[in-house]
């Protein structure tokens, strides 16, 4: 019966004030679909951090040489068994690449540039860029094959194209200088002009003979889902005894910091829109409060406890926020589905790659972040109510009655 009592109590006054109170419902509305669409795009922005920096040629782990990765050369090198494969359940491998990978000059008949130089089996490399980048001219046929693919950017400050033939200088495993000409069997076109500029690969087979080494310099791990990495980091630190086994956020530090550093941005943002919708939700409970003074007067003086009177000051917020929270979300979703497609950035290119960010962000719309900001708000609700609730129980009936 109190509990009847109190609902009854609270949705009379919140139909009493109509307009007021639309007006209170619209403003929630509008934060919670901002908060909840924006939270969609930095889902986006996460996951394409993290995607772009273990196509990067890292994987989710990746296994080097002691010191290698300080003088990258192909003496820091390790020897891979012919019948190697990582010892992680299928289900959670998505694949892994041995490379050798190493600097080396690039000659073409008019311009010569630094660059890191990929010896690769090709169809292992479906767990990086170079699985699915576009190619212009034709890709490599296996870790036989002698020819090499070049960047688009990179082919262009050549001043050379398909076909052609270029001159790569490196140092073999002897210490001395090995020089070999190559045809340029494609071009690739990636994500900005960063690794088109860098890599240039071709077969590991061939790489190795150039180098008249057996061994490859890293191998690279790639699962399904990131919440895997941490399990199979320490079963391949069990088997790669003597080697260095590095995950990608060790190996990408700033790419990690940055995609950390985005669940709190999703906070940041929440907090700065809720703390001033609060302060509207506070001053509406109070000017609702003062005018129910002789009400609450009244009720207390037939033998209403401070309890029910606070209780029906918080039911009437929870009302309040749960209204605005559930049009605003449905407002949220109605955005993410109107730009589920991706949101083109192109223009802004050049900034984004900056970041890590390819030029089409796609949302990602997680339940748990809906739920979240929910409960939050509502949360917030409760304790934007206390204050209103405390000022209707801190004036006495009797004066209560006197106004």
């Amino acid at each position: 019966m109190v509990l009847k009592l109190i609902l009854q109590l609270s949705l009379r006054n919140i139909a009493r004030h109509k307009r007021r109170n639309i007006m209170l419902f619209a403003a929630i509305a509008v934060a919670v679909a901002g908060v909840s669409a924006t939270n969609t795009l930095i889902r986006g922005f996460q996951a394409d951090l993290l995607d772009s920096s273990i196509s990067n040629l890292t994987g989710h782990i990746k296994i080097h040489a002691p010191g290698y990765r300080d003088d990258p050369t192909i003496q820091k090198s390790f020897e891979l068994a012919k019948n190697f494969a990582p010892d992680v359940p299928a289900e959670e491998l998505l694949g892994w690449a041995p490379r050798i990978r190493i600097p080396a000059v690039i000659m073409s008949e008019r311009e010569t540039r630094g660059i890191q130089l990929v010896g690769v089996d090709p169809n292992a490399e479906h767990i990086s860029f170079l699985g699915n980048v576009p190619i212009d001219g034709e890709a490599l046929s296996g870790s036989d094959d002698g020819q090499v693919l070049v960047g688009r950017e990179l082919a262009r400050q050549l001043e050379t194209k398909v076909g052609r033939r270029l001159v790569i200088i490196t140092q073999g495993a002897d210490g001395l200088n090995r020089e070999r000409g190559f045809r340029i069997v494609g071009t690739y076109d990636a994500e900005g002009t960063a690794l088109e500029k860098i890599f240039v690969f071709s077969g590991l087979e061939k790489i190795q003979e150039l180098l008249d080494t057996p061994n490859v310099t890293e191998v690279s791990v790639r699962l399904h889902q990131e919440s895997q990495r941490i399990s199979v980091k320490r079963r391949l630190l069990d088997f790669f005894v003597g080697l260095e086994v590095m995950d990608w956020r060790e190996l990408e530090p700033q790419a990690a910091t940055m995609y950390l550093f985005a669940d709190s941005i999703i906070f940041i943002w929440f907090a700065v829109l809720m703390s001033a919708l609060i302060f509207g939700l506070v001053n509406t409970l109070i000017a609702a409060v003062m005018e129910r003074v002789k009400e609450f007067g009244m009720v207390r003086a037939i033998g209403m406890r401070k309890s029910m009177v606070i209780s029906q000051v918080v039911v009437e917020s929870i009302f309040i926020m749960s209204i605005g929270v559930v049009f605003g979300l449905m407002m949220g979703y109605g955005l993410y589905a109107s730009i589920a497609d991706g949101l083109d950035l192109g223009q802004f290119a050049g900034g984004v790659a900056t970041f890590g960010m390819r030029s089409m962000l796609v949302p990602i719309l997680r339940p748990s972040d809906f739920v979240l900001v929910a409960a939050l708000s509502i949360g917030l609700g409760v304790l934007a109510s206390l204050y209103p609730a405390w000022r209707a129980v801190k004036i006495t009936p009797l004066d209560a009655l006197r106004r």
